[in-house]
């Protein structure tokens, strides 16, 4: 029967982000013959250009650091804040999920992963009972002269930032000019830049730093990787999967995959046809351009049922000139903005989590453009990284406005002057007694994560009321896509009459999401693409 393949491999993993690497890696480590298959030119994923976070509860920096957390706090919590979401967040995957992630952690960990934990970074939640402070980790700057040429191939190097930035940098470092916290950080991230610089590394952070990272490991272990090589279809004999038609090299190649395949291949943001199909809008989405959704239809193809098809990890978006989009965070939280719909009116808590604004995005039933509006000092105090250098081309393309007086700016943005002044109006006057009446911004610790602790008496509220103003339209954005093959605890992707397809594992935006239609915490997208990757690898191991 070896005729009849031409190449073997004990686990054939599809995709090379977080979910695909660390199956590699727990796959290698039980003695298996492992080959990943990468879809596009650069490996890494959508996880090499995210923020790089992974939120762990109850993970072993925690208890280091004198955290208290447990499973089941955790449990609670996600049973507070994701509640009845169907089957891709069953009782059994929540369990599997807290319980392994200490697990796999302490796992990678030992295989050389440096993790850091962000002591400050809040869940999304932080008032529900279970809500942490602290739960998310992620990797430490990586040195990526450890992985040689091979680094030249990384997302990261084309997309990512070639600093040692990490994810508790980033909400101090967007207001280093204008709080003593924010420019004490700004300082330690210089002289830590220059300490690498100086010391002949080529550091890379956040998301570049855990992609990388775990790729170092896949390349001690002599794991091979197959850049250019997407899975197109599965082959299946009986009822279980035995391999797949990878095209590599201009040919499509038949691999057999003796203990099992994991799919692990993000998810279907880029793919117009799919996200018209099911969200009803093209997409404005930062995933990479091989988010197309073909491990899904191959894994459907197979037997495989899907789930939360209609929802993304969503937030509000701008597109610039170059018709990319940059996700918001940050920004739409500082104080001195709001976010209005076309009628001018606020319908949303703007420094709610991502995936809330996401969500009221979609809902509002305003027809019409949504605009970020801001004064002059959202402008000079702020970081807008989508803006960094560009104001200029964004102004010019038509996509930035500006004008000395709310009056003058909103018929630029085709909004009523009078109606516009109203809604500001009545904005400046929560900001200044501290307390939004109409969406309760600044009420969390969350919220005020991303404020600036200098306003008073609310960091996330600041009344519009000095010129310059500035607009720029907000689109429904997202990271990636929620839906996919749904998987059981193991990882193993399900038919719809829910037996288990022998042979066939699933992890990250390939599948439908354990977190179901919410955003617990940061790096509640890489958290279990990690988690279920690792279960699928260790599974298959056992067939």
């Amino acid at each position: 029967m070896t005729d009849q393949w031409d190449d073997i491999a004990d686990v054939l993993v599809a995709g090379s982000g977080a979910a695909g690497l660390t199956a590699a890696i727990a796959a290698a480590d039980q003695g298996l013959d492992v080959v990943v298959a990468e879809s596009t030119a650069r490996w890494g994923g959508t996880t090499s250009i995210s923020g790089g976070g992974l939120w762990m509860p109850a993970n072993p920096l925690m208890l280091r650091d004198g955290v208290h957390d447990s499973a089941e706090e955790a449990l609670r919590y996600m049973d507070e804040v994701i509640a009845d979401a169907g089957p891709a967040s069953s009782p059994e995957r929540r369990k599997a999920y807290v319980q392994t992630a200490p697990e796999v952690v302490a796992f990678l960990g030992r295989k050389g992963v440096r993790w850091r934990r962000s002591p400050d970074y809040p869940d999304y939640y932080p008032d529900r009972p279970g809500g942490k402070v602290g739960r998310a980790i992620e990797a430490a700057p990586f040195n990526t002269k450890l992985l040689g040429d091979f680094y030249d191939s990384a997302r990261s190097k084309e997309s990512g930032i070639p600093l040692p930035l990490m994810t508790d940098d980033v909400w101090l470092l967007t207001r280093a000019w204008s709080t003593p916290s924010g420019f004490a950080r700004g300082a330690r991230f210089v002289f830590r830049s220059l300490g690498h610089l100086a010391g002949g590394k080529r550091p890379a952070g956040i998301g570049g730093a855990l992609a990388a990272s775990f790729m170092h490991v896949v390349r001690t272990q002599q794991t091979p990787v197959w850049l250019s090589a997407p899975v197109v279809d599965l082959i299946v004999e009986g009822d279980s999967v035995v391999g797949a038609i990878v095209q590599r090299n201009g040919s499509k190649r038949r691999v057999r995959a003796r203990r099992g395949v994991v799919l692990a291949a993000g998810g279907f943001a880029n793919n117009a046809e799919w996200r018209e199909k099911h969200h009803g809008i093209p997409g404005y989405s930062s995933a990479p351009e091989g988010d197309l959704g073909t491990a899904i239809e191959a894994g459907m193809r197979a037997g495989g049922t899907v789930a939360l098809m209609d929802d993304a990890w969503w937030g509000a978006s701008l597109l610039g000139p170059d018709g990319k989009a940059r996700f918001l965070v940050s920004e739409r939280s500082f104080p001195f903005s709001i976010i209005v719909d076309a009628n001018g009116e606020r319908f949303t808590n703007e420094s709610a989590s991502y995936i809330d604004v996401g969500h009221a995005m979609l809902a509002h039933d305003v027809p019409g453009p949504m605009w970020m509006i801001s004064d002059v000092r959202h402008a000079r105090r702020y970081l807008n990284s989508a803006l960094v250098g560009q104001v200029g081309k964004w102004r010019q393309a038509g996509l930035l406005f500006e004008a000395p007086t709310m009056e003058a700016l909103a018929p630029k943005i085709g909004l009523d002057p009078a109606r516009l002044g109203a809604t500001v109006g009545r904005f400046n006057g929560f900001a200044r007694s501290g307390v939004d009446e109409d969406f309760g911004r600044g009420r969390t610790v969350y919220d005020n994560y991303y404020g600036d602790p200098r306003v008073k008496p609310n960091p996330n509220l600041g009344a519009l009321e000095k010129g310059p103003f500035r607009a720029v339209r907000v689109y429904p954005g997202d990271l990636g896509t929620k839906g996919g093959l749904l998987t059981d605890e193991q990882a193993r992707v399900l038919r719809e009459d829910g037996t288990v397809i022998p042979g066939l594992y699933a992890a990250g935006n390939t599948t439908a999401s354990v977190m179901g239609r919410t955003y617990p915490g940061p790096g509640s997208t890489i958290g279990p693409a990690v988690v279920f990757g690792y279960r699928a690898a260790r599974h298959a191991a056992t067939r």
